[in-house]
């Protein structure tokens, strides 16, 4: 009697673990900028949002096909509170007293996520598969009569033999978007407009 159990325990353990690898990925995400910032500001009041300008929370799918059980998203409710910490945080390294409100003659900063892709590939190594998966950020600096648009993009192929869970794929995801914040406020002339 023990012995037929086992087997059909198997089968539920390989059934439980197969559902778990189809389901949906809804990826919570917290990207933290990491490098340096050049120090530009004297104290001065910079109004800071960030928004996001994707057109879908569906950032892709785990399979390479369009099935609603391998579907990711990120939603923008989630994502957008993080990145506008982190871009008060930068602002304020820089120097400055970031805020969020508007006043005449204030500079603004504007952080848009304006894209978050993730997307099946063909791995050239045999028995892998990879997932490419791109995000990029741009920052709007308005002061003055003057605008300046940086726009920073981080990639990144990851090849595996095993789909990525939840967990692996949120991490892969907080360093891309940790990079592109990276990048972003280590742009000089975007610091540089708003002490102007």
């Amino acid at each position: 009697m023990g012995r037929q159990l086992v087997p059909l325990f198997c089968v539920l353990l390989a059934g439980i673990w197969l559902a778990g690898c189809a389901s949906p990925h809804h990826l919570a995400l917290s990207p933290t900028r990491t490098a340096e910032v050049p120090q530009l500001g004297d104290g001065q009041s910079v109004s800071v949002f960030a928004q996001d300008g994707r057109d879908s929370d569906v950032i892709g799918h785990r399979s390479g096909q369009g099935m609603s059980t391998s579907v990711i998203t990120v939603d923008s409710h989630q994502v957008v509170p993080k990145l506008q910490e982190e871009a008060e945080r930068a602002v304020a390294d820089m120097g400055f007293t970031p805020t969020q409100e508007r006043a005449d003659g204030r500079p603004v900063l504007t952080l848009e996520l304006a894209n978050l892709d993730y997307t099946h590939g063909d791995s050239t190594q045999m028995g892998l598969d990879e997932a490419n998966i791109e995000g990029v950020l741009r920052a709007v600096v308005q002061h003055q009569g003057t605008t300046y648009t940086g726009t920073y993009t981080s990639r990144r192929v990851q090849s595996y033999a095993v789909k990525p869970g939840q967990t692996a794929n949120t991490r892969m995801l907080n360093e891309l978007l940790s990079d592109a914040l990276n990048r972003a406020f280590s742009d000089r002339q975007l610091g540089e407009l708003m002490a102007r």
